[in-house]
C-alpha cells in the first residue's frame, strides 16, 4: 500500500516521522491533515514532496495559457518520447536539466535471502539519471 511519508516537527522531539496511507491524508495550504483523526501538522520544512504529471501540467498550463488537458497531453508526450528513446538504448540529454542513460547490467550470481541458496540473476538494463550542473546548483541553493 502506498504511503505518504511526512517529516514534521513534533513538540518534545527534534524530528518526527508520520507514516500515513495516502488515501487518508490531504493537504490544505501548508497543513497536512490526517482524515481519520482530524489532526493537522504543518508541512513547512518537509523533506520530500512528490510532484506528479498533473502538477507539472497545471504549472505548464498556468505559465503558457494552455488548457489543463492540452498541457497534460504535452507532458505525457514528452515523457513518452523519453521512454521510447530509452527503450531504444539512446541517451536523452536535456540541457540544463540532465541526462537519462541506459546501462547494461550483466548476469550475475546472487543469494536467496530466505534459504541462502545461490541463484542466477539475469542480465538487465537500467535507466539512470545524471543531473546537469544547473539542476544541482538549483537544488543546493
Amino acid at each position: 500500500m502506498p504511503f505518504l511519508i511526512a517529516v514534521v516537527e513534533i513538540p518534545g522531539s527534534s524530528l518526527g516521522l508520520r507514516r500515513i496511507p495516502f488515501f487518508e491524508a490531504m493537504t490544505v495550504g501548508n497543513r497536512l491533515w490526517h482524515k481519520a483523526s482530524g489532526r493537522a501538522n504543518t508541512t513547512e520544512g518537509m523533506e520530500t514532496m512528490a510532484v506528479n504529471t498533473i502538477d507539472i501540467a497545471e504549472r505548464l498550463a498556468d505559465a503558457h495559457g494552455l488548457s489543463k488537458t492540452q498541457a497534460k497531453t504535452v507532458v505525457e508526450d514528452v515523457l513518452k518520447g523519453i521512454a521510447e528513446a530509452a527503450a531504444k538504448g539512446e541517451e536523452i540529454s536535456l540541457n540544463g536539466f540532465g541526462k537519462f542513460k541506459v546501462q547494461n547490467k550483466p548476469a550475475r550470481e546472487g543469494r536467496n535471502p530466505s534459504t541462502g541458496a545461490t541463484i542466477k540473476i539475469a542480465a538487465s538494463k537500467k535507466v539512470v539519471f545524471q543531473p546537469a550542473k544547473a539542476l544541482k546548483d538549483a537544488v543546493n541553493g
